[in-house]
């Protein structure tokens, strides 16, 4: 079944050997498990260091909710926390504790060792069913894990079920730039980037897992209308270095009086 997004409804994050969306998940929860120890390092010598921008220039997007000490903010498949930090600089002091939640305990284990004593609280959660109050959050923002969902679209609607009405989305994560950029870049991640997660991390799978992830994960205008479809509000991508990733932020439509 596909709706007018063209998009499959249980679209999703699809690892080699998956059968159905249950095996998928665990399957990615075992690999980022798996990694956990050579995340960072892998994270910062891929992109050399061009990700700690990303997460600070995300961050920024959204710093006027930040700021307001009582905001209830949600950093969903956080991994090993570099998101959350960069969320944290723009806290207040005294503020509410940004939540912070994984469903690879490995990864949340060492997140919760940068940013445990800074205003964050380590939450073991799978993203599409949050232990949390419908309309109880002001922000979810995740970075470079909703590609790893099993399904886009239930994702999506579960964000929508806990934010607050006016309550605001962002999702970071890589893209396929086109042009002679996207064809260099093509090359890197998909020969260069494979062999060396390798080489460092010494497993074969994740690491050819990426490139194929981000391969499946919809293109920009197939993103912002699944956003708009689930409910979502003006949705909108904002491309960073020169498409390689980009930001997709939405909001939850404030509620209709009478």
């Amino acid at each position: 079944m596909r709706g007018a997004t063209g998009i499959k409804a249980a679209a999703g994050a699809k690892p080699a050997g998956a059968e159905d969306e249950s095996s998928a998940a665990q399957m990615v929860r075992q690999m980022f498990n798996s990694i956990a120890p050579r995340y960072d390092l892998l994270n910062h010598l891929l992109s050399a260091n061009i990700d700690r921008l990303w997460w600070r220039r995300a961050a920024r997007r959204f710093r006027s909710v930040l700021a307001d000490p009582e905001a209830a903010v949600l950093d969903i498949c956080c991994g090993t926390g570099d998101m959350t930090m960069a969320l944290l600089k723009h806290r207040p002091e005294g503020a509410r504790p940004i939540l912070a939640a994984d469903f690879a305990r490995e990864m949340l284990t060492r997140g919760a060792r940068k940013f445990g004593a800074r205003g964050a609280v380590a939450l073991e959660a799978d993203a599409m069913h949050l232990p949390l109050r419908s309309g109880s959050l002001d922000l979810v923002v995740t970075a470079f894990g909703f590609r790893n969902l099993a399904n886009y679209e239930a994702g999506l609607r579960e964000f929508h079920r806990v934010l607050r009405a006016g309550g605001q989305l962002g999702i970071l994560d890589f893209s396929e730039p086109g042009g002679m950029i996207g064809k260099a870049y093509a090359l890197y991640f998909r020969r260069i980037l494979p062999a060396i997660g390798r080489l460092v991390c010494g497993a074969e799978g994740p690491y050819n897992y990426l490139p194929a992830s981000v391969g499946r994960f919809p293109a920009p205008p197939a993103m912002t209308a699944l956003m708009e479809e689930v409910g979502f509000a003006e949705s909108a991508w904002n491309p960073y270095t020169f498409g390689i990733a980009g930001l997709y932020t939405a909001r939850k439509p404030a509620a209709v009086v009478g």
